[in-house]
């Protein structure tokens, strides 16, 4: 509860979707830190004019009214180093420092969760589809999200819903907002089907032409594969399937039912691309098959939040986010007095990465630090590049689930990065 607050007080001053927030993370130990550090330097860190106007609008005792209205609300805060906060959001480049709730959380964590998006004005047969497999899936344990938009989207969550099971909607206002109002009446619906409204935005906020592109990192994080049922090649929903794809995610797509049709020309692109052409609902369970690196992630998510192995002791540790190259221009910029202003992303990025040979030479000293199947993984993905984890779990003799735990380490040291399809490679 203690550092709840500071999250939620940060969460005003950067708002959402924002990189801001996790490059002050990136230089300081604990968020306590970061927030008694922007509240004494002021425009000193070299803060934007709308950051420093926020921090002198917000203090923490607004944070701590907020918290407290939304408990009054029934509305719950969970903030990054809670215990039950999505494990699936924690090492995307950035992740929500809070989310708020609305209706029953525990189908965020530990679950078998399924992105479902498509478009608003979807034909009657990528909604028969829609409907039919997500159905087929919920009555089998399977969470479904989306974003609770017209057409696929609720469709996804109806078909959960219908049967009584949970169904994740991931909203680009706040939680409390009458957005879509065509969608509004099916509110109570999913929230007594044991369903959940989840939004980084807080109560109150309108939805806004910026918020939804920035919605979408979290709607294709928190599931653990996306399906697109109906998207053309400008649809929103290929946003959404390039974000799952960046972040680790099988992409499932249904295969068109007319190739000439526009409103299936991103199917038709996703499928060029190696997305998986999906048929029945089969193909999805398939994927999280006993012993496949899909069950083993979702296993080790599960033992994690029920050990409380998820409760953090204050410290954040945002290494997977940045290379060794990274961590060096961390270390450099802790030890400067200020930040450079005007400084754009870009040209941030190229002091990232400015001595080529030095982030190599780190490179070969962090290899001799690690042992075991760790060495083991490192000294294969070296020599043979980029490999799926089933290749890896066959080369070097383990099973999915004792790889998928060496492989979350070196994730979290920042020497390994997850790509599409279950696809691993050195950073």
């Amino acid at each position: 509860m203690k550092d709840k607050k500071y999250w939620v007080w940060l969460s005003m001053v950067f708002g959402g979707g924002t990189f801001r927030l996790w490059q002050f993370m990136s230089i300081f130990e604990t968020v306590e830190e970061v927030c008694c550090e922007l509240l004494s330097t002021g425009e000193a860190a070299g803060l934007t004019e709308k950051e420093i106007h926020n921090i002198k609008s917000y203090n923490l005792k607004n944070a701590e009214e907020l918290i407290a209205e939304c408990e009054k609300r029934g509305i719950s805060i969970i903030s990054y180093t809670d215990s039950d906060y999505p494990n699936q959001l924690r090492f995307i480049p950035d992740p929500p420092p809070v989310l708020f709730c609305k209706g029953n959380t525990a189908c965020l964590t530990g679950t078998k969760t399924i992105t479902s998006v498509g478009t608003r004005r979807a034909g009657n047969y990528s909604i028969s589809v829609c409907g039919r497999i997500c159905s087929e899936l919920a009555k089998r344990g399977y969470v479904i999200v989306s974003g609770f938009a017209l057409g696929i989207d609720i469709t996804s969550h109806l078909a959960a819903a219908d049967a009584g099971y949970p169904t994740i909607c991931v909203l680009g206002c706040g939680v409390d907002v009458d957005y879509p109002k065509e969608n509004v009446k099916f509110r109570d619906k999913i929230i007594e089907s044991g369903g959940v409204f989840i939004s980084e935005y807080p109560p109150g906020s309108k939805p806004s032409r910026g918020s939804f592109p920035k919605r979408n990192r979290i709607l294709s994080a928190i599931g653990r594969a996306t399906i697109v049922f109906e998207a053309s090649e400008t649809s929103g929903s290929l946003i959404t399937a390039r974000l799952a794809a960046e972040q680790g995610r099988e992409i499932f797509v249904l295969p068109p039912a007319d190739i000439f049709s526009h409103s299936y020309s991103g199917n038709i692109l996703l499928m060029k691309e190696g997305a998986v052409p999906v048929t029945r609902w089969e193909d999805i369970t398939d994927f999280f098959r006993i012993g496949s690196s899909a069950d083993a992630e979702v296993k080790s998510d599960a033992y994690a939040y029920i050990t409380g192995e998820h409760i953090y002791s204050g410290s954040v540790d945002r290494r997977p986010l940045f290379s060794i190259g990274a961590s060096l221009a961390a270390k450099k910029q802790k030890n400067s007095t200020s930040y450079a202003e005007d400084e754009s992303d870009e040209d941030a990025e190229e002091d990232i990465f400015d001595d080529v040979e030095n982030i190599s030479d780190d490179m070969d000293n962090v290899f001799d630090e690690y042992e075991g199947i760790q060495r083991g993984i490192l000294e294969l993905l070296d020599r043979e590049g980029r490999l799926h984890a089933d290749i890896i779990c066959s080369e070097l003799g383990v099973d999915s689930a004792e790889l998928m735990t060496e492989l979350t380490e070196l994730e979290i040291a920042g020497i390994v990065k997850v790509c599409a399809g279950r696809i691993y490679e050195l950073l």
